[in-house]
């Protein structure tokens, strides 16, 4: 089959939508999980069928990964909850942030608030601690940004288990090659403008927004800092700026084209003090040449009054031949283009505030 599955966390509970190859109307199912916050949520079509996670945190029992086998019909939990840390870490989970296939069919990753990394061998069932991470000595010195502290991204290497790459708000990038027994921090190049004097470029302790990269290019990254927008041609050693040609450095999401690693998406807003798109347009921006060069997207089907954030995981792409591109905005309105991103559709409004919009063929 070639349908398209999108999944849309919110503020209050997650929405599930379905559609053909053309994606022009969707049937939608939800909310699942009402009144809980579903940050992170993923669509893992590793295995002969398709399982859903979704990160799920309520007021009342706190946070969960639910499974679904079935497209969200029903939905499984892990009793006493599936991401949990070990007594001598002296924690709890707040929130689960992120929720990323690994390498192997049954590897998946989580990232929690506070800053940790939670490994699952059995396709998100049971995760343990990374304590590599966990006990980094410079763990203390990360702050939480607006939003939280949180690992919102996580990037396994895909073609060598050993190596993943995550970054933190605020912490900045870290690195590990040798599978999580050690990490470092690499953000060479990124600022923190925030700090004073010299410290504007530190060692560790930038706000990072989200990285990504593509498969076929695993030493290529993009990154959207708090301020800033970089890439990397080294797996994350160094970074260089690709902010000109954008009408702002500031933004959160940042996403790369499903089949050219070349190609590069971002959503662009003013700055903290003001997240919503430059002169109220919302546009996507594209980069066809690895950030050298933009072009904005949705002149004429985009609105242009439109003053909220798309927030870091809010932003994605599917894997048709002709991809789609999807964002959730903070005023509930969710827009898809299945065209690349000439043409765009609000294929969903008035749900609560979006956090994280993911889509996959199925």
């Amino acid at each position: 089959m070639n349908d398209t599955l999108v999944m849309v966390g919110t503020r209050k509970g997650l929405w599930i939508g379905r559609s053909d190859e053309a994606r022009r109307e969707w049937r939608w199912t939800g909310p699942h999980f009402p009144m809980n916050d579903v940050y992170s949520c993923m669509i893992d079509t590793r295995g002969e069928r398709p399982r859903l996670l979704a990160g799920a945190s309520s007021s009342w029992v706190g946070p969960q990964v639910w499974r679904s086998d079935d497209l969200g019909e029903t939905w499984q939990e892990t009793p006493n909850g599936a991401v949990r840390f070990p007594e001598d870490a002296e924690a709890s989970v707040d929130r689960v942030w992120q929720l990323v296939p690994g390498v192997g069919d049954d590897v998946v990753y989580a990232g929690t608030e506070p800053g940790a990394i939670f490994k699952s061998t059995d396709r998100g069932e049971t995760f343990e601690l990374e304590r590599g991470l966990w006990d980094h000595p410079q763990r203390p010195e990360w702050n939480a940004g607006f939003g939280g502290q949180a690992f919102h991204t996580i990037l396994p290497h895909p073609t060598d288990p050993a190596k993943v790459l995550a970054a933190i708000s605020t912490g900045g990038v870290y690195r590990t090659e040798d599978g999580g027994e050690s990490w470092r921090a690499s953000n060479t190049g990124v600022k923190a403008e925030f700090f004073p004097g010299d410290r504007t470029y530190p060692e560790f302790g930038q706000c990072v927004h989200k990285v990504t990269r593509h498969a076929d290019a695993p030493d290529l990254l993009y990154l959207q800092n708090h301020g800033g927008v970089y890439r990397s041609e080294d797996d994350g050693e160094t970074w260089q700026d690709i902010a000109p040609g954008l009408p702002s450095e500031f933004g959160f999401p940042i996403v790369v084209h499903p089949h050219d690693p070349d190609s590069v998406y971002a959503f662009p807003i003013i700055d903290a003090g003001a997240r919503w798109p430059v002169d109220g347009h919302a546009r996507v921006w594209r980069s066809n040449d690895r950030g050298k060069s933009w072009a904005a997207l949705g002149e004429g089907s985009l609105p242009d009054e439109y003053y909220v954030a798309v927030m870091r995981d809010a932003l994605c792409v599917d894997t048709h031949d002709t991809h789609g591109l999807y964002f959730g905005g903070r005023n509930g309105g969710v827009w898809a283009s299945p065209d690349a991103g000439e043409t765009w559709t609000e294929i969903h409004k008035d749900l609560p505030d979006v956090c994280v919009v993911r889509a996959a063929v199925i």
